[in-house]
């Protein structure tokens, strides 16, 4: 289908002027007039441009998050056992009560 490259009316294959507006036709050769496949074409690869950067801003986001999250469980892991000085079982260094035998390991 061909458009009118002046108004944009729709033109049979036999046109050779608009009957809109007049302005000669080219015959058989589609005009630059934007459809809407077009514009919808525009809009899609906008979104998807638009959604890439998002989505590489939201993984360096998440990467850091990552690294943040397993530097802090690397510090717990590494300090030290604290003995309960009930049963003497190994507790993590910030355990308020013993795992083992349920006595208070700190004081308050």
């Amino acid at each position: 289908m061909a458009y009118c490259s002046n108004c944009g009316e729709k033109l049979s294959k036999d046109d050779a002027f608009c009957p809109k507006c007049g302005t000669k036709a080219i015959k058989g050769v589609k005009t630059a007039a934007p459809t809407i496949s077009d514009d919808l074409e525009k809009a899609f690869t906008k979104m998807s441009q638009e959604l890439e950067k998002a989505f590489a801003v939201a993984a360096k986001e998440i990467n850091a998050a990552f690294r943040t999250a397993n530097e802090n469980l690397k510090k717990s892991l590494q300090k030290e056992p604290m003995a309960c000085p009930s049963c003497g079982e190994k507790n993590p260094s910030d355990a308020i009560f013993c795992y083992n035998c349920g006595k208070r390991i700190t004081a308050e």
